[in-house]
Order: structure tokens, then C-alpha cells, then sequence
């Protein structure tokens, strides 16, 4: 695969509107971007989407539970990538609590607000950008 900038960003495409995101060098991120392009349903939970990756991927040593938003993170428990925007049903104040421990693959670029235009339901495409 090749090391360049573009080889890691990914475009995330839904019916009402779209967004890219920058990955970092992880495993788990290297990892998606084989799987791409991948094609799912999305799934709101407070202001998070997530969705089915088929990707079963082990959790890494530097899991977080609470992150900022518009951060590209992998929830091993459910094989979904998680992408919230905002505080969750388990969030404490205004903080991106994810459902439990997940990877941290990038980040959104720009507002991560956008997906608030996310449905769940939502065909969602995730492909190389």
C-alpha cells in the first residue's frame, strides 16, 4: 500500500451528504482501507452514526472510550465504525463517549456536525477519498 496522504483518506458518502476523514498509520486503520470501498446502513445513537464494517479487527493498545468529535474510531464489539459528533446517551456533559473502548483510526475533516444529517437507516458508503 502506498505511504502517500491520499492513500489514507476516506470518503464518507450518505444521502443527505458526505465528508472526508484523514487515518492515521494504525493497524486497525490499514486495515479498513483494504476492506474499501464498504457499503452498510447507518445507526444514530445520541449524536454518534455508526455502522457494520464486516471487519473483525482486535482491539489496540491505545483504545479510547471518550474522544473528540468527528473522530474515525472502530468499535471491535460491534465491527462498526463509530463516528460521533457530539455527546451520546452514556456521555457526561457535553463529552463523544462511545459504547465502550474503540480504536482510534483519524479524524473528520471539518465539521464533524454534518453527520448530524445522518439517518439511521441511511445507505452509507465508505470509500477511498
Amino acid at each position: 500500500m502506498s505511504e502517500t496522504p491520499e492513500a489514507r483518506s476516506i470518503r464518507i458518502v450518505w444521502p443527505a451528504g458526505r465528508l472526508t476523514a484523514t487515518l492515521g498509520d494504525t493497524p486497525a486503520a490499514r486495515a479498513l482501507l483494504d476492506a474499501l470501498p464498504i457499503e452498510s446502513r447507518a445507526a444514530t445513537w445520541g449524536e454518534e452514526v455508526y455502522f457494520d464494517t464486516g471487519l473483525s479487527l482486535p482491539l489496540d493498545s491505545g483504545a479510547r472510550q471518550v474522544v473528540d468529535p468527528g473522530t474515525v474510531a472502530f468499535w471491535t464489539e460491534g465491527d462498526a465504525l463509530a463516528l460521533p459528533y457530539g455527546p451520546t446517551p452514556i456521555s457526561r456533559g457535553d463529552e463523544c463517549r462511545l459504547a465502550g473502548p474503540c480504536n482510534v483510526l483519524g479524524s473528520v475533516d471539518g465539521d464533524p456536525r454534518r453527520l448530524a444529517t445522518v439517518r439511521s437507516g441511511d445507505p452509507v458508503r465508505v470509500e477511498l477519498a
